[in-house]
């Protein structure tokens, strides 16, 4: 192996983006100050990851031959979901979330299951010792032989174990415990966690191993480390739910194997993660019957319908500026539609407090929101209930019309399975709308082409 020349470099921390000096703005992804030093590696022949210095020939599309890919079921049927199908063959997985939000309680509860199932797996840890990770453990079950567990965080060190053990699937928790001897600086930091994902793709790729690789993430809810780190990896996994909520949601953030934004619902109990296998019921329970300010939208994540509830609460200010507040969807989306409900309609809000709150913990930023967000703040300025049998979805712009949204059979559907009387949605999903009517349950269907009709149809 040739010599190696360590030299610095400065990196992006949100995109990765390499620089040979420090630099204001970012000129890939165009962020300010996210510039951070960093040493490097030049190798002249080949490097420690394990890459070929004999170059590949190009080849042609036709010739490559493609197929199916090669997945293991999980056994847990919201994570299987949320993979696609289950866990691909050499892929690398990254999964991030609050610290105790149950990341290693899903992961262990996954090897108790695949290792029961004749599958061998190493989950590595570099934060726990073997004794603690024994004691969290016994409270899942029992578990077999075919899980082994190491504690270490030199990557070095593991990669070679990986290699010699040829395990189906790996799991290092976490990645911003691992250190390359080769990337200098602390375990964490931003060089250290590029060293060390891509060590980890590359070993996946080449064995192949599917590895599991947890990250920590920062205030704002996004894994530490740089941006790049999301971009390597060939899914990302997201755990979201409130500290006091004993609910848990888990999102697909990216898929190269399967649907985007698919979720997972898991309630965390005594023994574990147990699955919820009816999201909407979920999302509903406690809800208010005929109460101002509370309206039933339907939402699309990944493939699934889910059934939830937007509540708004509209009062007059006691401050100069009003407030507005935001939870489990966008606050930027909430201030404008106020402004197109105040424009069109004509109703002045400069003078109220505002705060939207999806209940039930779950974030949801689709525009088919917006018809929900806009009936639960009218509902609440005057101070009229809507029928708790009613449910709506659409997109609102600018200029007060409804515009159509995606897969509103499915929507419709899943409210008539809940026993929903009334759907309003945008006229342009109404007119094209095909749907049994013995499958609607005697549900009545609304169209509406602009927050004028809502106004009269509620």
């Amino acid at each position: 192996m040739a010599k190696a020349k360590k030299r610095a470099a400065f990196f992006c921390s949100e995109c990765g983006f390499e620089s040979p000096k420090w630099l204001g703005q970012c000129p890939a992804c165009h962020k300010w100050d996210t510039f951070t030093e960093a040493p490097t590696t030049k190798y002249a022949q080949a490097t420690n990851w394990g890459v070929s210095a004999v170059h590949s020939a190009p080849t042609t599309l036709n010739e490559i031959q493609a197929d199916e890919e090669e997945r293991t079921v999980t056994g847990i049927g919201e994570l299987d979901r949320v993979l696609g199908g289950g866990i691909v063959t050499g892929s690398l997985i990254l999964t991030g979330g609050d610290p105790g939000i149950g990341k290693s309680t899903l992961l262990l509860q996954m090897c108790r299951l695949l290792s029961g199932n004749g599958h061998k797996i190493l989950y590595v840890s570099g934060e726990e010792s073997a004794k603690q990770i024994k004691m969290r453990a016994e409270r899942l079950g029992d578990f077999c032989d075919n899980l082994y567990i190491l504690c270490e965080t030199n990557l070095g060190m593991i990669s070679d174990i990986v290699t010699d053990m040829r395990p189906e699937i790996v799991i290092i928790d976490s990645i911003q415990t691992m250190y390359s001897e080769e990337a200098g600086q602390s375990p964490g930091s931003a060089g250290q966690v590029r060293e060390a994902t891509g060590r980890l793709m590359r070993l996946a790729k080449s064995l192949p191993v599917s590895i599991f690789i947890v990250g920590h993430v920062t205030k704002e809810g996004i894994v530490a480390g740089p941006r790049l780190l999301e971009h390597m990896v060939d899914t990302v996994l997201y755990f979201e739910g409130e500290g006091g909520a004993s609910y848990r949601f888990l999102r697909s953030v990216k898929n190269r194997f399967g649907p985007a934004d698919e979720i997972g619902v898991f309630e965390m109990r005594e023994d574990g993660l147990k699955e919820v296998l009816n999201p909407s019921g979920y999302m509903l329970q406690g809800k208010p019957e005929n109460e101002p300010g509370s309206v039933v939208i339907c939402s699309i994540e990944g493939t699934r319908p889910i059934l939830a509830e937007v509540q708004a609460l509209v009062c007059q200010t006691n401050f100069n500026m009003p407030r507005r507040t935001a939870a489990g969807t966008d606050y930027n989306r909430v201030n404008l539609l106020m402004a197109v409900v105040e424009k069109r309609l004509g109703i002045r809000l400069g003078g109220y407090d505002a705060y939207i709150n999806v209940a039930g913990g779950m974030r949801i930023n689709e525009p088919a929101l917006d018809l929900g967000i806009v009936a639960a703040i009218l509902s609440s300025y005057k101070n009229q209930a809507l029928d708790s049998k009613t449910v709506c979805f659409g997109e609102v712009g600018l200029v007060g019309e409804v515009r159509a949204v995606s897969r509103a059979e499915q929507r419709v559907m899943e409210a008539a399975k809940l026993g929903f009387g009334h759907c309003i949605m945008p006229k342009a999903n109404f007119q094209k709308i095909n749907v049994n009517e013995t499958a609607l349950n005697g549900m009545r269907l609304a169209g509406v082409s602009s927050i004028y009709e809502l106004l009269e149809v509620i």
